[in-house]
């Protein structure tokens, strides 16, 4: 059985670009994205303090407004998802009947995880576990002690589990499949053409891809600004090294300059191998921070942080009558915006590497093993700070909530744990290398879109946009700090909530067409 359903459209990919120079840039995304980013960066480095003030009522209004939409969009992709799972649509196979993958899994699932939760993981995973143990959601009396422990870790992993996946899992599915199934550009527009056609390549397609360039950039820029900070402060933990604006930005620039050779590599020789080392140090600290922790808790707590979470997965994914909005809408409604801003750079990096998988593999591995892996991270990281402070009355962990020096929460929790000094430097490092890794993966896929779907785009123009990247950061974190950077995030997730819907209605008008042609040719 080999049948592919080909898509019938006279658009070939980079037929609009423009060859100036040596680079390769699609007319109009790429012109209109870098005027916009440029002088983005330009206003907010001359005005920084109304920028500031700007962002600062902009994040709250954001999400107390649009909470609504955000939440009930994130609940639609798990829905979605978990359709695609158990329908006969699972085995249709991204690239047709015969496609075989091009990576193993261990490289696969690296490269995945590595772009999708990296720098997130290091600098939330001991800090929100022990903020929603002391602040419970849903009415949970925090003097209850088992209850409040119970509900932080279940509130921690409704933020890392299923609805994040299932973000990136739509956009990665779409593209892949458009792309590899149906021979369409590897660019966010191709996931549309079900519902749109041949406009797809017009004015309604370029808006698109320009939406997504935006959302990738801002997305990855508040990333790069929690790693920012959180290796700042490893540094004067560890160093001495005073935490100034001055060090944060030689820290992006430095990171940065990192991520460009990586991005002048390649996928295999750079993206690939930095995942991978990734892979490693993240699975040694865990390690370390499971044997050297309350080592029976944290096993035990897997299972019973994962029941909690999905008994309580439903109240928390509710909007309506609630009336812990501290929560809804200082996390949830932030995360909600936040993953879906990433996900047209994690979704197309994932696509990019998935081809050959079938669909009920690709959702299962993108949706349920990472969420699983998270679980596990939180209730180690996390289960251990909260254990410190029941268990033994240690405050350092609690102590960075109260002062809100959120970067220090991590090294706080290991502090207590025999060799402090090695653990702290290598998650340092791990903080740095998922720093490098979102940076060259985000190039990658920003330079793809605005190259019109080419993925052997020129390096200059990679070079151009991890450079800016790193200047949106550096411009963002001047112009506001972290709260700027999560504005950001946020303003940029709005619209593209919306598309992201959209797309679930275009996956689902091109599986069922592929099913009923393999049906008819038997």
């Amino acid at each position: 059985m080999s049948t592919v359903v080909q898509t019938q459209t006279d658009y070939e990919v980079g037929q609009d670009n423009v060859r100036i120079l040596g680079l390769d840039l699609h007319n109009p995304v790429f012109f209109i994205s870098a005027v916009v980013i440029v002088g983005f960066v330009i206003l907010v480095l001359m005005f920084q303090e109304g920028a500031a003030e700007f962002f600062g009522w902009l994040r709250p209004w954001l999400t107390s407004t649009f909470d609504w939409l955000f939440m009930a969009a994130a609940n639609v992709f798990v829905l979605f998802c978990l359709f695609l799972i158990v329908s006969p649509y699972g085995s249709i196979r991204l690239g047709g009947p015969h496609a075989e993958p091009e990576y193993s899994y261990s490289g696969w699932f690296a490269m995945l995880f590595a772009a999708g939760m990296g720098i997130g993981l290091m600098f939330f995973g001991v800090l929100e576990p022990v903020y929603h143990f002391e602040n419970p959601p849903l009415g949970v009396d925090p003097e209850n002690i088992e209850a409040a422990r119970s509900m932080g870790m279940a509130a921690t992993i409704f933020h890392w589990g299923l609805h994040p996946w299932a973000i990136y899992a739509v956009v990665a599915l779409g593209l892949a499949y458009f792309c590899y199934s149906r021979g369409l550009p590897l660019t966010i527009r191709s996931a549309f053409y079900p519902l749109f056609g041949d406009a797809v390549w017009g004015w309604l397609g370029h808006i698109i891809d320009t939406l997504a360039v935006f959302a990738t950039l801002f997305g990855l820029a508040t990333s790069l600004g929690f790693g920012a900070e959180q290796a700042g402060a490893g540094l004067n933990y560890l160093f001495g090294i005073p935490v100034t604006d001055v060090t944060k930005v030689v820290l992006i620039m430095a990171i940065t300059a990192v991520a460009l050779g990586s991005v002048v590599a390649g996928m295999d020789a750079g993206v690939k191998r930095l995942s991978e080392i990734n892979m490693i140090l993240a699975f040694l600290l865990l390690l370390f921070v499971i044997v050297f922790g309350p080592t029976l808790q944290i096993l035990t707590g897997v299972f019973t942080n994962t029941f909690a979470y999905l008994a309580d997965v439903v109240p928390l994914s509710n909007w309506v009558g609630r009336e812990d909005t501290e929560f809804m809408h200082g996390w949830t409604t932030f995360y909600w915006a936040w993953w879906i801003s990433w996900s047209p750079f994690v979704g197309m990096f994932i696509a990019r590497v998935s081809k050959g998988r079938t669909v009920r593999e690709f959702i299962t591995c993108v949706l349920i093993i990472p969420s699983l892996v998270c679980v596990l991270w939180m209730t180690a990281f996390g289960g251990t700070a909260i254990s410190q402070f029941v268990d033994q009355g240690y405050t350092g962990v609690t102590q960075t909530i109260a002062d809100w020096t959120p970067e220090l929460s991590l090294y706080r929790m290991l502090e207590p744990l025999p060799l402090s000094g090695i653990s702290s430097f290598i998650g340092m490092m791990l903080v740095i290398v998922f720093f490098v890794t979102s940076s060259d993966s985000g190039s990658l896929v920003i330079d793809s879109i605005t190259a019109g779907g080419k993925i052997d785009a020129p390096v200059a123009q990679r070079v151009f946009w991890a450079t800016f990247e790193g200047l949106v950061a550096i411009a963002l974190l001047l112009g506001g700090g972290l709260g700027a950077l999560q504005a950001a995030a946020i303003s940029t997730g709005l619209p593209f909530a919306i598309v992201l819907v959209l797309m679930c209605v275009c996956i689902f008008m091109g599986l069922r067409e592929e099913r009923a042609a393999m049906a008819r040719t038997g």
